[in-house]
C-alpha cells in the first residue's frame, strides 16, 4: 500500500477503533457526531482495502472477527499516538494550569516537599497542588495521581522515574546526653546506650552498619520508641538518645547545630526506606505542563541534594 493509500485510511481507522469500543456503529456515531451510515461506510472502506473481514454483523450486535481483534489494536494506537502529538505541542503553547496531585513518604513530605510547595505555587498562581502524605505504597496507573515520590534503590519497572536525591540515614544525639553517656566509637557500644527507633518491626532495634569491608550488627535498646522521624528528631535534641534518622530530616541548620552524629565514619543500614528518592509517573505520556512545572521545580531544588553537615 503506498503512502497516499495508508494516509487516506487514517480516519477510518480511527472510526473503527471507536466503533469496536462503543459496541456499535450507532453509539459511534453519536460520539463522533456523525450517521451510522457514515460510520458503516468508513468501517466497510477500511475492510476492502485491508481484504479483511473486520466485524461480523447482525441485527442485534457486532462480533470482532479474529483479523479485527489484531486491526483494533493498532488503531488504537494510532489514536492514542495522535493524543500525544496533540498534547506535545500544547506543551509549548499552554500556560501551566490546573491541580497537580503528588504523593510522598510522610516524613519526607513534610521535611523536603512541604517547604518547596509555598514558593512554587508563588511561580505558578494558575496551578494547584494536592500532597499526599503517606508511606503506602501508590501506582500512579491505578490512582488518580499525577506524581509519586518513593525512596528506594531499586524504581519500580513501568513507570517513568526522575531522580531527585539521595537518602542516607545517620545516628545522632546531643551534645549533652554524649557528654553524660559517652561517645560511642564502636556500633558495639551503642548496646550501652539509650537507643531510639522505628519500632514498626522486628527488625527495626537490630542495627547493622559497615565501613571498608567491615561489617557490624547489634541489638539496641531504649525508652523511647517512636515510627516518625520528627519524633524521633526531637527526642534526641531533648537528650532521650541515640536516634536513628533519615539525613533530610536535619535539613534545618538549627537542628543540626544541636546534635551530634554518632559513628560517622561507619555507614548506617537502615531497616527502612533508604536509596534515592525518585519521582514516578506513568510513561510514554506527555506531561501536562501543570505536572511538569511541578517536576522541573522539585529537581532544582533537590538534584544532587547531599544533606546537613556538620
Amino acid at each position: 500500500m503506498n503512502p497516499a493509500d495508508l494516509i487516506a485510511l487514517l480516519p477510518d481507522m480511527a472510526v473503527f477503533a471507536r466503533v469496536v469500543d462503543a459496541g456499535s456503529f450507532s453509539g459511534a456515531a453519536t460520539q463522533l457526531g456523525v450517521t451510522p451510515s457514515s460510520v458503516s461506510r468508513s468501517v466497510t472502506r477500511l475492510e476492502k482495502a485491508l481484504e479483511t473481514r473486520l466485524l461480523e454483523r447482525s441485527t442485534r450486535k457486532l462480533r470482532i472477527s479474529e483479523s479485527g481483534q489484531e486491526v483494533v489494536q493498532r488503531c488504537r494506537e494510532m489514536t492514542l499516538a495522535a493524543s500525544s502529538a496533540v498534547a506535545a505541542a500544547g506543551r509549548f503553547v499552554e500556560a501551566p494550569h490546573g491541580l497537580v496531585r503528588i504523593s510522598a513518604p510522610t516524613a519526607f513530605a513534610k521535611t523536603v516537599i512541604h517547604p518547596l510547595i509555598p514558593e512554587f505555587l508563588r511561580r505558578y498562581p494558575e496551578v494547584q497542588v494536592q500532597l499526599l502524605l503517606t508511606d503506602s505504597p501508590v501506582d500512579p496507573l491505578e490512582n488518580p495521581i499525577d506524581l509519586v515520590i518513593c525512596i528506594t534503590d531499586d524504581p519500580p519497572q513501568g513507570l517513568a522515574a526522575r531522580r531527585l536525591m539521595t537518602v542516607r540515614w545517620i545516628l545522632c544525639a546531643s551534645r549533652p546526653y554524649l557528654d553524660a553517656r559517652g561517645h560511642p566509637l564502636h556500633p558495639r557500644d551503642l548496646a550501652a546506650h539509650d537507643c531510639i527507633y522505628l519500632g514498626e518491626t522486628p527488625e527495626d532495634n537490630r542495627w547493622r552498619f559497615k565501613r571498608a569491608g567491615e561489617t557490624a550488627r547489634v541489638t539496641v535498646q531504649g525508652r523511647y520508641v517512636a515510627n516518625h522521624a520528627g519524633a524521633r528528631l526531637d527526642a534526641a535534641r531533648q537528650g532521650l538518645g541515640v536516634a536513628s534518622l533519615p539525613d533530610f530530616a536535619l535539613r534545618e541548620q538549627t537542628h543540626a547545630s544541636e546534635l551530634m552524629v554518632v559513628l560517622p565514619d561507619w555507614e548506617f543500614a537502615a531497616p527502612a526506606y533508604h536509596g534515592s528518592a525518585w519521582l514516578l509517573y506513568p510513561p510514554n505520556r506527555f506531561l501536562p505542563p501543570k505536572a511538569r512545572v511541578l517536576i522541573d521545580h522539585l529537581v532544582q531544588y533537590l538534584d544532587s541534594a547531599d544533606g546537613p553537615s556538620f
